[in-house]
């Protein structure tokens, strides 16, 4: 069966059309994520993030196109916005840890009312948090617990309590960062 046909088999839905078309290509965007991610798990979970982004776009494709090219295209592009996205989520998880350092050095007595300052608004931003972000934010970063204890504690599956953890951040993040600049009239 030649390309074309499984794409248009695939577009009208027929059954086993679209595993003939993962099967053509699964290695190819496997080999393309994990360039990207460096680790076997993010590859994966990249090229399953692929396969359902080209399963959305499929019907976009223009037939007098080179397929392949078409969606080696659509998969870096993906992973581009994908470097962007973790990029930007890096530089706000960054932010946070450096909120959180500076609310812990508040204990020291040299850092007076600027600690102070800081602690307080690490606090009034965490319970602007949803419940769930909040405790494990909490029980993680200020308890110091591992996700394990976290996810025992909370009686979820740890990629839960990570995903809660790491949304959390980059919430706080972002309200802190608010909070400032709005304290600064910026």
């Amino acid at each position: 069966m030649n390309l074309e046909a499984i794409i248009r088999d695939c577009l009208d839905g027929r059954e086993g059309a679209w595993k003939m078309l993962v099967d053509l290509y699964s290695k190819k965007i496997f080999n393309m994520s994990y360039q990207f991610a460096g680790s076997f798990q993010e590859a994966e979970d990249l090229t399953q993030d692929i396969f359902i982004k080209l399963h959305r776009a499929l019907s976009k494709y223009d037939f007098g196109k080179n397929f392949t090219a078409w969606f080696l295209t659509l998969a870096k592009n993906y992973l581009i916005d994908e470097y962007r996205r973790t990029k930007w989520e890096k530089r706000q998880r960054d932010d946070f840890d450096e909120q959180i350092a500076s609310a812990a050095a508040a204990d020291d007595p040299e850092h007076g009312l600027v600690g102070e300052e800081n602690r307080r608004m690490l606090w009034r931003g965490l319970n602007d948090l949803p419940n769930d972000m909040r405790m494990a934010l909490i029980l993680k970063e200020i308890q110091g617990k591992t996700y394990e204890e976290v996810a025992e504690i909370l009686g979820l599956p740890v990629g839960t309590v990570k995903s809660r953890i790491n949304r959390g951040r980059l919430q706080l993040a972002k309200i802190l960062k608010d909070r400032k600049e709005n304290a600064h009239g910026l």
